[in-house]
């Protein structure tokens, strides 16, 4: 059975960087055993469902805590499409708008 990749929207590049070292890591955690694993295994507390075909890993560490907002596409491709430092107890608004954007965006 091939392992799922995942595909990191150009603009969510300097997303991603801008995010403190350990939370970087815990990304690139989540994302090996997503990768490993395939989505549909992994649940809380790394991922979570948000809405429809939305999911966010939670990313967790001492600098706070940050979320990578993804989706699947068919060809076992993990799509991320957002990621943000999270300040509050719900997911802001903004960041899931842009995420819907660049999931309607998004071209296989």
């Amino acid at each position: 059975m091939p392992a799922w990749t995942i595909v990191i929207l150009p603009e969510v590049q300097a997303e991603l960087l801008a995010l403190p070292a350990d939370l970087q890591a815990r990304f690139r955690h989540i994302g090996n055993m997503l990768v490993a694993d395939g989505p549909q295994t992994i649940g809380m507390p790394h991922v979570r469902h948000l809405e429809n075909k939305l999911w966010e890993m939670r990313m967790k560490g001492k600098s706070g805590i940050a979320r990578a907002i993804y989706f699947t596409v068919v060809g076992k491709k993990i799509v991320v499409c957002s990621a943000f430092i999270k300040k509050s107890q719900k997911t802001p608004r903004r960041e899931l708008d842009r995420a819907r954007t660049r999931f309607k965006d998004y071209r296989s």
